[in-house]
C-alpha cells in the first residue's frame, strides 16, 4: 500500500491520480521557482563591482568602466570598478574566485584569464571550475607587426624568412604567459621555425624597440599598434583572424595567406564566482545583451577594432574551455616552463 492512496474520482484514473510524493515535490518544486523569482526580483542588494585584475588606464580598465557605467543603468543600482593589480591578473582573479557567490562581485576577464593558467598551472583559479560564465561582451583580433626594415611583407613571407634564419629572429612580449607570448609560441610551433623571445614589462616598450630595431617582431592590439603602421614606422602583417578588420582593411588576415589555423582573439566578458545563483547570471546576461545593442557602445566597439562577441553563459563557458585547452596545447608542444608571472 502506497503512503497515499485516495480513491480515484469518477473524471480520475489511476495512472493520473497523484502520490503524496509527486504533490510534495510538485510544491518543493514550485517554492524553489518562487525563491529563483524573488532572487532575481530583489538584485542587486547592494552596490555591485567589477574587479578589473589590471592597472587602472589599461584597454581593460577602459572596458570595465565602460561596462559599469551602462551596468548601472540598466540594473538601477550603484555599479563600481575595482582595479586589483598583480601577477598578470592572477591576483584579481583569485579574489573574485573566493568571494561571495551572490552576483555582487563580478569578474571583467580578457585573454590572459586563459593564457596565464594555461602556462601556470599554480596560477591559484580554475577558469573552468572556479567560476559562472555569465556572457562575453567583445572580442577582436590582435595585428602582426614587424620592424619597417625587416624584407617581409606579410605573415607568410616572415614564416619563410624564419624558415631560412633559425633562431637570428627576435619577437617582444609583454611578459611570459601573455597572450602576444603564446600567439608567437603558436606561430612556431605550427609551423617549426625558430625565433627567440624576448619578454618585456608591457608591450608597450616592446613596440617602441621594434621600431628601434632592437627586436623584429610583435604582436599587439590594433588600437596600440594601428597609429605606428599609418605613420609608416612598422609594418602590418596580419590581424590574428580569419578575415580582415575593418580598422585596418588594407591588412590581410590569415585565411587569405593560406593560416587560418593560426586563429587567435582577444575578448572581454563578465565571470561570477561559482555557485551564483543561476537566475541573478540569466538577469546580467540579458544586461549585457541589452548594453552591447546600444549604439554609443556599439561605436566603441569599432573604435577598439572590437565585435560584438555571441551572448550567453553557455557560448562563453565553451569559448573558455577551448581557449584553454588550446593553449595548454601550444605550451606542451613548446615546452614553456614559467616559475612565476
Amino acid at each position: 500500500m502506497t503512503e497515499f492512496d485516495p480513491t480515484p474520482s469518477a473524471s480520475s484514473s489511476p495512472a493520473t491520480a497523484p502520490s503524496r510524493r509527486q504533490f510534495l515535490q510538485a510544491v518543493a518544486a514550485g517554492s524553489w521557482v518562487l525563491t529563483l523569482g524573488a532572487q532575481a526580483s530583489t538584485y542587486p542588494q547592494q552596490a555591485v563591482r567589477i574587479v578589473v585584475p589590471f592597472a587602472a588606464g589599461a584597454g581593460t580598465d577602459a572596458m570595465g568602466r565602460l561596462l559599469a557605467q551602462k551596468l548601472a543603468e540598466v540594473l538601477g543600482s550603484s555599479v563600481v570598478v575595482e582595479n586589483r593589480t598583480g601577477a598578470s591578473g592572477a591576483i584579481g582573479t583569485q579574489f573574485v574566485a573566493q568571494s561571495a557567490a551572490d552576483g555582487h562581485t563580478l569578474l571583467l576577464v580578457a585573454a590572459p584569464f586563459t593564457t596565464v593558467p594555461a602556462v601556470l598551472p599554480s596560477a591559484g583559479y580554475d577558469p573552468v571550475g572556479s567560476f559562472a560564465p555569465i556572457s562575453m561582451v567583445a572580442q577582436g583580433p590582435l595585428l602582426w607587426a614587424c620592424n619597417k626594415d625587416l624584407p617581409v611583407n606579410n605573415l607568410a613571407e616572415l614564416i619563410t624568412y624564419a624558415k631560412t634564419r633559425p633562431g637570428q629572429l627576435n619577437y617582444g612580449s609583454a611578459g611570459a604567459g601573455g597572450i602576444n607570448h603564446l600567439v608567437l609560441e603558436q606561430l612556431k610551433a605550427r609551423k617549426g621555425i625558430s625565433i627567440v623571445h624576448i619578454p618585456y614589462r608591457g608591450i608597450a616598450p616592446a613596440t617602441m624597440d621594434m621600431i628601434g630595431g632592437q627586436i623584429h617582431v610583435v604582436t599587439g592590439t590594433i588600437p596600440a599598434l594601428a597609429p605606428f603602421v599609418r605613420e609608416g614606422r612598422v609594418k602590418a602583417l596580419a590581424v590574428t583572424t580569419p578575415q580582415r578588420n575593418a580598422a585596418l582593411p588594407q591588412v590581410p588576415g590569415l585565411a587569405e595567406q593560406g593560416l587560418a589555423d593560426l586563429a587567435a582573439f582577444n575578448y572581454f566578458g563578465l565571470m561570477a564566482p561559482k555557485g551564483t545563483p543561476a537566475d541573478v547570471v540569466e538577469r546580467l546576461s540579458q544586461a549585457l545583451v541589452r548594453i552591447t545593442a546600444l549604439p554609443d557602445v556599439q561605436a566603441r566597439f569599432k573604435t577598439d577594432a572590437l565585435d560584438t562577441a555571441p551572448a550567453g553563459a553557455a557560448h562563453m563557458d565553451k569559448f573558455i574551455r577551448q581557449d584553454l585547452e588550446g593553449w595548454k596545447k601550444v605550451v606542451q608542444q613548446q615546452g614553456i616552463k614559467v616559475d612565476q608571472i
